[in-house]
């Protein structure tokens, strides 16, 4: 009888044949388009529906295609629909309630929200790619699931291109000879999955060195790679030993592609192949034994690991930990900066407290812009203290998750494997992404691995996650196979890596033909984004200028400006300025590199002001103002989505998660008062992922953007004096139609 095991490796063999003859086809997809990038308009179906001509074509071509490729197949074949049943009355009966139900969903559709509009500031989410929808549709009837080859011979393929698509985007490169480390990337269902998955590979790394050393000392097949050696750092001296000879502080401390090569040096070397050594590790596996009967057999001396976040982490990383027998407890926030971005000097503390301690480290998490404040952490500096670090014997991976921010990648991207065609027509500038921001995302290529979801900066339907490794030996760790590195025609099928059983191939269509007509570069998602990052930066200098004295309330941006730069320089050369002006003023575009948020997530938090005309100093207060603001821009359930001007959403920070420094920033900045607090501070964020909101054909909507705020807030104050001190009443003004 087989066992799982053997049944896995059959199936790897089964699946590298099938790819070995599909590759080998000439009608094979590529992303080499010579279709180019041309302009937005072209990419999506349009805030009124503009180009739903385009996309009605296309969906209806992808139905006729789908039919044809049905009656082609083994034409002879019997119909078994046949004219005289659809003249039945019981198919007519089962037609009528067909078309009944569906045109009953399609009017209750209509309460879904409206993330098209310029109005929708609310969350992650914006319109979809036309090539994404149509990608996504045609695929779907063919209902391929990328859990198995066999369920998904074409879209393996696609998921496999895809893979390397985004590993280029995001910095990794794919090598030219076998020799070299290549990267890898496979489709999830969303971010939290790829972070679990990437804390399940960090695990498994920390552990394998100690399962493989017991293997090679008791098992007889491993017997003769008792001499295979091993290098680490001892005392800030490199130091190369027997794998058999290291303590278990050493083997916990190898550098992550020398661990993931030792399977291949002992097939080469010693002539150990795959299904030997896996089976011969697997008696001495965390996979195998549980993290229970791992620790005891073999971590009896060694205090238990840690791994390191930011205080703006994603919920997914505490649910990781806890699904992976780690412990959230043994999750270890680290506080941010005033800008949300992870300190430094903190990281760099726990780090020495781990060293002394002789405690392990799994891994560092950067977040490359953050869910709550689109905020980048410096992961040049965090790569900087690895270096410094594994130089001292304290070895760890680092992990970016960059699920909203990846994509930006993309602005800094040069074209590959396409030439970029210019558009047709001016659009709206670009922001750049700032000095600091830059910085951080062209050391992506030197992390470890990198979630990045294309459901979100991608502008693709749900389900569209995805996560990359930088060495592709590092996804065998969360299989019951040796780590190695497969190359061309010899990949495995993408189902049997990460979580996930059945996912949907319809969503690597969605990418792959996203990615096909909008290129994951300076010219296809870099000026997409970048027009984002323009409007959103252009709504940031709004809000800064927004104060007036005669107002009864003050707003005030997460991000500070820089202290050499002033309200009344904003005002002058950005605010309220034209498109065409800020281009074609070199000062204008400096400034609006380096003020605003990192990304495209705008948060900000309003005060009113006491009768004296004082700003608030009641945190209290300030919260229910924002609260009530936020309860008047959300939509409700069982409403008409009509009778909302503006969708934003809410969030709180708290000291635990973030730290005293920005707690007390920002909380100067919104009270003009110290003071320590458990209250969160209550805010509301505008997610800008509109390209647009610049240029209609009536102007800017950001002046229709800055009445409706105006309205709501001075609408709040007025319905609630005993609340916000007020002494005159004005009469509620109406809110903006357009």
């Amino acid at each position: 009888m087989n066992t799982p095991r053997d049944t896995q490796s059959q199936g790897f063999e089964k699946a590298r044949r099938n790819l070995q003859e599909l590759s080998r086809s000439s009608n094979l997809p590529k992303l080499d388009s010579t279709s180019g990038t041309r302009s937005l308009e072209a990419w999506f179906m349009g805030p009124k529906g503009e180009n739903a001509d385009v996309l009605e074509t296309l969906i209806v071509e992808a139905i006729r295609d789908q039919a044809e490729w049905r009656n082609n197949y083994h034409p002879k074949d019997p119909e078994h629909i046949t004219e005289e049943i659809k003249q039945s009355p019981e198919y007519l009966q089962a037609m009528e309630n067909f078309n009944e139900g569906y045109h009953s969903l399609l009017e209750f559709l209509k309460k879904s929200v409206p993330f098209f509009s310029m109005r929708y500031q609310g969350h992650m989410n914006w319109d979809l790619t036309m090539p994404s929808v149509v990608g996504y549709f045609a695929a779907m009837l063919y209902n391929p699931n990328n859990v198995a080859f066999e369920a998904s011979t074409a879209t393996t393929y696609l998921e496999i291109i895809v893979g390397n698509d985004l590993c280029l985007m995001l910095g990794y490169k794919i090598p030219e000879n076998e020799e070299e480390i290549a990267p890898w990337g496979h489709i999830t269902c969303g971010g939290t999955v790829a972070n679990i998955e990437a804390l399940w590979s960090a695990r498994n790394l920390k552990f394998y060195p100690i399962a493989l050393q017991q293997a090679v000392i008791n098992d007889n097949d491993l017997e003769k790679a008792k001499n295979i050696e091993v290098s680490f750092y001892d005392g800030g001296i490199s130091v190369v030993k027997p794998l058999i000879e290291l303590t278990v502080w050493q083997l916990l401390n190898l550098k992550a592609d020398d661990i993931l090569g030792l399977p291949a040096r002992l097939e080469s070397e010693y002539g150990i192949y795959p299904t030997a050594l896996s089976d011969a590790v697997s008696k001495y596996s965390l996979q195998d034994l549980g993290i229970q009967k791992f620790a005891k057999n073999f971590l009896s001396d060694v205090p238990e690991p840690l791994f390191f976040v930011p205080g703006s982490k994603h919920y997914s990383f505490p649910k990781a930990a806890a699904l992976l027998g780690m412990g959230a407890s043994h999750m270890q926030d680290v506080d941010v900066d005033a800008n949300g971005r992870m300190k430094i000097d903190v990281l760099r503390a726990h780090l020495d407290k781990c060293l002394v301690e002789k405690r392990p480290v799994y891994t560092v998490v950067a977040v490359m812009g953050s869910t709550e404040e689109g905020a980048v952490d410096p992961l040049r500096e965090i790569l900087n203290l690895r270096d410094e670090y594994r130089k001292q014997g304290l070895e760890f991976t680092v992990h970016a998750d960059a699920a909203w921010g990846g994509y930006f990648a993309s602005i800094l991207r040069d074209d590959f494997e396409i030439e970029p065609l210019l558009f047709r027509s001016a659009p709206p500038p670009i922001s750049p992404l700032s000095a600091y921001v830059t910085t951080q995302f062209e050391a992506l290529g030197e992390t470890d691995s990198i979630t990045v979801d294309p459901h979100k900066a991608g502008y693709i339907p749900y389900p569209a996650g995805a996560l990359c490794y930088r060495n592709s030996a590092m996804r065998s760790l969360v299989t019951f196979a040796a780590p190695y590195i497969f190359h061309g025609d010899a990949e495995p099928t993408t189902g049997i890596y990460g979580i996930e059983g059945s996912k949907p191939g319809a969503a690597c269509a969605s990418v792959y033909l996203s990615h096909r007509v909008i290129r994951p570069t300076k010219s296809g998602y870099g000026k997409l984004l970048g027009q984002a990052l323009y409007s959103c930066d252009k709504l940031y200098a709004r809000l800064m200028c927004m104060n007036k004295p005669e107002d009864r309330f003050i707003v005030v941006p997460l991000s500070a400006l820089p202290d050499d730069v002033t309200e009344q320089q904003v005002g002058d050369l950005i605010d309220g300025k034209t498109n065409e002006e800020i281009q074609n003023n070199p000062d204008a575009m400096a400034l609006l590199k380096e003020i605003g948020p990192d990304q495209n997530i705008l948060v900000y938090a309003f005060n009113f002001k006491t009768p004296s005309g004082k700003v608030n100093n009641n945190l209290e207060k300030a919260n229910k103002l924002n609260q009530k603001i936020y309860e008047k821009l959300s939509i409700k359930p069982e409403t008409d989505i009509s009778d909302y001007d503006l969708i934003v959403s809410t969030t709180d920070f708290y000291e635990k998660s973030y730290g005293i420094e920005f707690i007390e920033t920002y909380k100067k900045r919104l009270l003009e008062v110290d003071g320590s607090s458990d209250m969160p501070i209550t805010v509301l964020r505008s997610v800008v992922m509109d390209p647009w909101v610049t240029e209609t054909a009536t102007g800017s909507f950001i002046d229709v953007l800055e009445k409706i705020l105006r309205d709501t807030v001075n609408q709040v104050i007025n319905e609630n004096p005993g609340d916000f001190q007020v002494e005159n009443i004005m009469p509620v003004i109406s809110e903006s139609k357009m």
